[in-house]
């Protein structure tokens, strides 16, 4: 079967289930987009990776990496192989330069690790005739928002606090959140960081 690659398109709250996140994967060459309800600490752990952040002690796909490179094992590859009951099969794709394994995992967890070992993601065609979607323009919420908790996405004053506050100030609140582990926190910061960057 012929594999069609995809990239991660963008992590929006999810409008079914409370709670969740809808991950969106696009066909790098087609406008088929491929959504997948994961939960918030698979979506914060993909989230976290690709926006560079470093949360002070390893979360578990972080651990995960370095044991495998601890032992030179590299993922060459994600694929999202089955969709059973609307719920999706993936596996991982391992070499240690002598053999290649196949792994089962959790989609949303193949593909924190994938961010992770920064290798590509594939599916099939009949996965994404089934679940796929069409879409003509820009429809979804990207990685930005991610770690933006439902509660707060109303609340003017817990984004409004930190416009007070100098560079300086907002970035030792950053180092305090991320030793915290408190990331929706951080993420907020450092969006009002990139605000003030691009003005």
């Amino acid at each position: 079967m012929k594999k069609i690659k995809l990239d991660i398109v963008g992590l929006s709250y999810s409008q079914t289930q409370s709670g969740a996140y809808a991950l969106v994967l696009g066909e790098v060459s087609g406008r088929r987009r491929l959504p997948i309800i994961i939960g918030s600490f698979e979506a914060q752990a993909i989230a976290i990776e690709i926006e560079k952040m470093t949360p002070s002690r390893p979360l578990t796909h972080d651990l995960f990496k370095s044991f495998a490179q601890a032992y030179n094992i590299t993922v060459q590859e994600i694929i999202i192989y089955n969709l059973v009951d609307g719920i999706f099969y993936a596996k991982l794709i391992c070499s240690d330069g002598k053999r290649v394994m196949e792994i089962d995992a959790r989609t949303s967890d193949a593909i924190a690790v994938s961010v992770r070992f920064d290798c590509p993601i594939f599916t099939y065609e009949f996965i994404l005739s089934t679940a796929g979607i069409v879409i003509e323009g820009n429809d979804f919420v990207y990685l930005e928002n991610i770690n933006e908790p439902v509660e707060e996405k109303t609340s003017v004053a817990s984004t409004g606090s930190y416009t007070s506050l100098s560079d300086e100030e907002l970035k030792a609140k950053l180092q305090e959140a991320l030793a915290e582990e408190a990331y929706e926190k951080a993420a907020k910061i450092r969006d009002e960081l990139n605000k003030r960057k691009a003005s």
